[in-house]
């Protein structure tokens, strides 16, 4: 596990230019004659009831966040590393981020340390004031028979090695479309099981994060990065989770922080 080194300012302006590219894209790409990839997830939402909105999450004002997954999280096929969207994250919340990803990491695919296992390795006193569990694209060609066992398990282990901190799950996102619908599958199945536990759960695919209109500048599909997301893809993939994030915690708690951290007013 390595920490996360806090992005220069250049960084964020990269960012920026980032976005703009994948904005580009959209218009773009609007002209593709490319497949609709949201039928086979509205059909998996459709199949689960609704579930109640979970608590907002209290977040300090320099939060250090636990950012644990597969090759997305890990930050593959960022050049240098550190440009990762999990990395980029953390100047996006003005915060730390610990970043543990393994490359073809899932639940239960059987030839890669599987998400339990390596939960199962975590320092049970590190201190983490949020966790964003990434993941499990890599499941997608597994039997559906045993996948909710295994993330409940997971998920159990984790909950009982960090009981007071906050856990957001960040569902997979599509590196191929349209959407493959083992992918669907998976996103709904931890849709459903993140509703049991009133957590908090995010889906590129429910939201689009990844369409048509911005696929190409957002996945790098040379034979080097073999579907995974491109710089550009990285910085969008930060800022729409950075962005999710905001819409789910307490605003109430970054006044807060920045109140206690504000000096005292001068006297009279």
């Amino acid at each position: 596990m390595a920490s996360a080194i806090r992005p220069h300012r250049t960084v964020l302006a990269l960012i920026a230019m980032a976005v703009v590219a994948v904005v580009a894209a959209i218009v773009v790409g609007a002209l593709r004659p490319w497949s609709a990839p949201v039928a086979e997830v509205e059909q998996a939402a459709a199949a689960e009831p609704a579930a109640i909105t979970p608590a907002a999450i209290h977040l300090p004002e320099e939060p250090e966040v636990l950012v644990f997954g597969d090759s997305w999280t890990y930050g593959m096929s960022a050049t240098p590393i550190e440009r990762g969207y999990a990395y980029v994250l953390a100047d996006l919340i003005s915060g730390t981020t610990v970043v543990d990803g393994v490359p073809g990491s899932g639940y239960v695919r059987p030839d890669r340390p599987d998400f339990g296992s390596r939960i199962a390795e975590l320092d049970p006193e590190a201190s983490y004031d949020l966790i964003i569990l990434q993941g499990s694209i890599n499941d997608r060609w597994e039997p559906a028979e045993g996948y909710r066992d295994a993330v409940n398990a997971a998920w159990d282990a984790l909950a009982a090695t960090y009981p007071e901190t906050p856990i957001v799950v960040l569902g997979p996102a599509p590196q191929v479309l349209p959407v493959e619908e083992p992918t669907a599958r998976i996103d709904g199945d931890l849709a459903a099981l993140a509703a049991e536990r009133q957590w908090w759960y995010i889906s590129p695919l429910q939201d689009e994060w990844i369409t048509t209109q911005n696929y190409e500048t957002v996945i790098d599909t040379s034979e080097v990065a073999r579907n995974h997301p491109s710089l550009a893809g990285h910085a969008y993939l930060a800022q729409r989770l950075a962005d999710a994030l905001d819409r789910i915690v307490d605003p109430a708690t970054s006044l807060e922080a920045a109140d206690a951290g504000a000096p005292e007013p001068a006297g009279p």
